[in-house]
């Protein structure tokens, strides 16, 4: 009989990202997987073009199609033109 283990692996930065997102506490982002979650639920400003890079990279990085640092990268422009990089 096999035996099939399951392992979910997400891929971790380091170092992490941290952004301060509205009224809310500074957040540490240690992933891809944490900062596509901020960009498609809490991000202040939806129209721009680093918006539209970071998410993207997010996604290929998520899904092995991308390098991690360069999601990691994106999310930091994305963060500085949005104003919430702490």
């Amino acid at each position: 009989m096999e035996k099939v283990i399951n392992i979910d692996f997400h891929v971790i930065w380091k170092p992490p990202v941290y952004v301060r997102i509205g009224d809310g506490m500074r957040e540490r982002i240690e992933g891809p997987d944490a900062a596509l979650a901020a960009l498609l639920h809490r991000w202040p400003s939806t129209n721009s073009r680093e918006f539209g890079v970071a998410k993207r990279r997010c996604v290929d990085a998520i899904a092995r199609r991308g390098s991690a640092e360069g999601a990691r990268r994106a999310f930091m422009e994305a963060a500085l033109a949005a104003r919430v990089f702490a």
